[in-house]
């Protein structure tokens, strides 16, 4: 059935020059209009907006500096972005919105702005969102080759490299190039590796991070590539914590020394000697993600995210053995979950288990599963029982991110399952 909202691509990246080809390609189509907001002078209060468009006479630029009081990024998407993407998406005359995002807007929290956020001064049916006007056909990511693989392994922050929305942007390259990445339908290279082994470590890292999705050089064009992507890419559909860790199949075994390290367990951890064995996980690895059970939060999963040298952990939602049958919490569990738990499902301790997938382009997985295996609990502890857990000493709280001195105080961000909410 064709959709009668307006298509919308959105183009990602940490190279803006290679995001604004993208967008210049995409305007061949007729009927095409190229929606930027750069927010460099962001923590001035002052973004500028670009909105082009192909006429009989070539390209046209409406070039416009927004002052927004408050200097933050949710205010652009909400006072500024959204609602122009709503209006946009009503003009008869605009069949298809491109929007080339600012390194510092992930599309993650976009796509969530565009489908929950309820405009001011619109129509409240059906839903009062810019989701009753556009609709995502697909998120293009574009990689430079020659710095990307870098860029996310290491533990620069996009300040470091004059990318931050405001002076209090504490973001690292690696949390927002992977993030990028991940949440894309398709991937476009561009730069070029600087030889043959980084071009092969190159392909083996984005193989196993995103199977499935297709990818391409620039030079064969936006377009072409954004048919090839198939009916069940995401297109902007939010990710949970409960989701597959390893979402298509990518290749398990080692290669030009990328691999896929996965760690399971069915006994919690101790959480001080888990927080000495999370180092482990700073160094040679592209990123990791997963669900935790710790001791001394018993009855909730908490959620593991590492990206090059930065981590943050926070609260997944309640383990499925703590709701009652009456409770009427079932009805909202993806039936997916419900079958995994079933499988999985120990008289005593329920769905609780931790489930771990790394992805490593240095840090031998031998190294990953000894630290993580050494700070479970030991049968002692686990015969101590929940009781006992639950009075270990805690480092982690409800919120923690490493490097440990950058965990901001624990009444600043509450505890959340959803990854650009925790950004």
């Amino acid at each position: 059935m064709t959709s009668s909202r307006t298509p919308l691509v959105i183009v990602t990246g940490l190279e803006g020059r290679h995001c604004g080809r993208v967008s210049r390609d995409l305007l061949a189509r007729s009927g095409t209009v190229v929606v930027h907001h750069d927010v460099g002078r962001l923590g001035e209060g002052v973004v500028l907006r670009t909105v082009t468009r192909r006429t009989r006479d070539g390209l046209v630029e409406d070039r416009t500096a927004v002052e927004l009081a408050h200097g933050c990024l949710s205010c652009t998407l909400r006072l500024d972005l959204l609602p122009l993407l709503h209006e946009l998406g009503g003009r008869p005359e605009v069949g298809r919105i491109v929007l080339q995002l600012d390194p510092a807007l992930e599309p993650e929290h976009l796509c969530w702005s565009i489908a929950h956020l309820i405009l001011d001064d619109v129509p409240v049916e059906p839903t009062g969102t810019v989701a009753d006007r556009v609709d995502v056909a697909g998120v293009l990511a574009v990689v430079d080759g020659r710095s990307w693989l870098d860029d996310v392994t290491g533990g620069e922050d996009l300040a470091d490299r004059g990318l931050a929305a405001t002076p209090d942007d504490e973001r690292t390259l690696a949390q927002v190039g992977l993030g990028q990445v991940a949440f894309a339908d398709a991937v476009l290279l561009a730069g070029g590796p600087v030889d043959a082994w980084s071009a092969a470590r190159l392909d083996a890292v984005l193989d196993r991070m995103i199977s499935g999705v297709p990818r391409a050089d620039i030079a064969a064009g936006a377009d072409h590539l954004l048919a090839a992507v198939g009916p069940g890419a995401r297109r902007g559909r939010l990710s949970s914590a409960h989701d597959s860790l390893l979402p298509g199949q990518p290749p398990l075994g080692e290669d030009v020394g990328v691999s896929v390290i996965r760690f399971e367990a069915a006994r919690p951890f101790h959480p001080e000697r888990l927080h000495d064995a999370l180092d482990v996980l700073l160094e040679g690895v592209v990123l990791s993600r997963g669900r935790i059970w710790l001791a001394s939060q018993h009855d909730r999963a908490l959620w593991l995210e590492s990206a090059g040298q930065g981590m943050r952990m926070g609260d997944a939602g309640p383990w499925l053995a703590t709701l009652t049958d009456d409770s009427g919490a079932w009805d909202d569990v993806d039936p997916e979950r419900q079958v995994a738990a079933a499988l999985r499902w120990h008289p005593l301790h329920g769905d609780r288990h931790t489930e771990l997938a790394v992805l490593s382009h240095r840090q031998p997985g031998v190294a990953v599963i000894t630290a993580l295996d050494a700070a479970l609990l030991t049968d002692e502890e686990l015969a101590a029982g929940p009781d006992a857990w639950r009075a270990l000493t805690d480092p982690f709280g409800s919120w923690h991110e490493d490097p440990c001195e950058a965990t901001p105080a624990p009444d600043d961000r509450a505890a959340t399952t959803d990854r650009e909410d925790r950004a």
